[in-house]
């Protein structure tokens, strides 16, 4: 038994959960899940993997984190071993199509899709030529992630090109153009869209021999098939694929030998017509330490640019998330995160899953009063400076007068309060003095903004519904 009480089959069911939050679930699917616990001692225990390739992944980029979190958990330290214990696949004929979803690369998968689409209906008679046969007893390709597909995918301006083209390369008989090239920062959907061109394809034409994996996956099984002396038929699988989907390209960048390897691939599968799609964070030419040859073979199709998220498009993914987690939040409460939260995706959905534990752990409703508390790190890590422009800009917005009139004489009572809320949003958000807020709106002497400054907090204490409009404004001045 561990410090207080836990035994080792415990801690480790802890740390399964912490890196599961602390990978994501694609990653944690794909090289932490097939993890088994096989045996514990006082002082440590024996994890098993089903090949020595994921052993020595996993204890490359993840043993050292396991064992922290195995200390952090017992007490102690605990001596964490990781080998390699081959288990048998499961049958093609009956393996669940869900499972095989789950556990499977799309092309490699044991099962067929359902006519309709879905990835539960009944196993195919037929099998795909499959892209996860095994070099030197392991599988080709990385799993999928079932919740990526086009359906959950929230479409916007900074994004509606990439997910047109995305689609029309899922739907299309023939190849519509060669390669597509996604790309963008972390956690603008790249990914996502990557899976969903894999599951959509699986459902149209299971036929297809489809390969999905990471660049860095890509380099590492080529490594493999250096050391084991079995390039040809690492080449055999990758060439023989009808659709090759590899994320995140950058990562050869510098990378000569893995370089000439994908260029030769690159160029075979291009000459067959067969499709090809790439993802990475940065456009072909705008790639360090890649080759001009590869660059240039990069840009032959459509590059499609995902851009920054946009308010609108925050809201429609909180949105659409919050309707996936079946999480009953207020608008006010989205509106505020969408401000707020201008990163990517990722953080969004983040800081939304985190409020719909903390509702049913704690079984309170989510109000707008304790969100900042909540998300008080996501919020500090997404701050930044507020302008004097961008507030008149916000406020005239919100209050629909002109721009324009921030700075006139007009003394009007529907363009002066919300020039005196400007004032005072201005003192409370920038680190600019009276005088100096003064000249910004027109010129005027820093006793009109002492006045402006004065009357807002004696009304927001007798008017509760505009204190509540200038809070609401302070708080999506603070994340705009």
């Amino acid at each position: 038994m561990a410090d207080g009480g836990l035994s080792l089959e415990m801690v480790w069911a802890r740390v399964r959960g912490r890196m599961r939050t602390e990978c994501g679930e694609s990653e944690f699917r794909s090289w932490l899940k097939p993890l088994e616990l096989i045996e514990t001692h006082p002082r440590g225990m024996v994890l098993a993997v089903p090949s020595r390739f994921m052993r020595d992944w996993v204890a490359t980029h993840f043993l050292d984190r396991i064992g922290q979190h195995c200390r952090d958990e017992a007490g102690y330290p605990v001596s964490v071993e990781v080998v390699a214990r081959p288990t048998p696949r499961p049958s093609v004929k009956t393996e669940d199509a869900g499972e095989a979803a789950e556990h499977d690369a799309i092309s490699g998968a044991a099962t067929d899709a359902a006519p309709n689409g879905t990835a539960n209906g009944a196993v195919a008679a037929v099998r795909r030529p499959a892209a996860r046969e095994a070099v030197n007893g392991e599988p080709m390709g990385a799993s999928l992630d079932p919740g990526c597909r086009f359906e959950t995918f929230v479409v916007g301006k900074p994004n509606e090109f990439a997910y047109a083209a995305a689609r029309r390369v899922a739907e299309a008989e023939q190849v519509p153009f060669n390669p597509l090239f996604l790309y963008g920062g972390v956690g603008l959907g790249k990914t996502h869209l990557m899976h969903a061109i894999a599951w959509e394809m699986r459902a149209r034409f299971p036929q297809r021999k489809v390969l999905y994996m990471s660049a860095e996956y890509f380099m590492y099984r080529f490594i493999a098939a250096l050391r084991h002396r079995d390039t040809v038929e690492f080449k055999q699988q990758l060439r023989t694929a009808d659709v090759l989907m590899i994320d995140d390209v950058q990562f050869i960048s510098g990378k000569d030998s893995t370089q000439e390897e994908f260029f030769h691939t690159f160029n075979a599968l291009a000459d067959e017509n067969r499709q090809i799609v790439l993802s990475a964070d940065k456009s072909p030419a705008d790639l360090d330490g890649m080759e001009v040859r590869l660059k240039s073979r990069l840009g032959w199709g459509v590059v499609a640019d995902i851009h920054p998220t946009d308010y609108e498009l925050r809201l429609g993914i909180l949105q659409a998330r919050a309707e996936r987690l079946n999480f009953s939040v207020s608008e006010k409460v989205l509106e505020f995160i969408a401000h707020r939260i201008t990163g990517n995706v990722r953080e969004l959905e983040g800081a939304l899953n985190r409020l719909d534990a903390h509702a049913s752990l704690i079984g309170r409703e989510i109000t707008l009063d304790v969100v900042p508390e909540l998300l008080r790190d996501l919020l500090r890590a997404n701050d930044r400076k507020v302008s004097i422009e961008e507030i008149q800009r916000k406020v005239a917005e919100h209050y629909n007068v002109k721009y324009a009139d921030m700075m006139s004489a007009r003394r009007a009572r529907q363009v002066a309060r919300p020039r005196q809320v400007a004032m005072y949003l201005a003192k409370q958000l920038t680190q600019r003095s009276l005088p100096e807020i003064g000249r910004k709106f027109g010129g005027r002497d820093h006793t009109t903004v002492m006045h402006a400054v004065r009357r807002v907090e004696e009304l927001c204490l007798v008017d509760a519904s505009f204190a509540d409009d200038v809070e609401r404004l302070r708080r999506i001045l603070e994340g705009s």
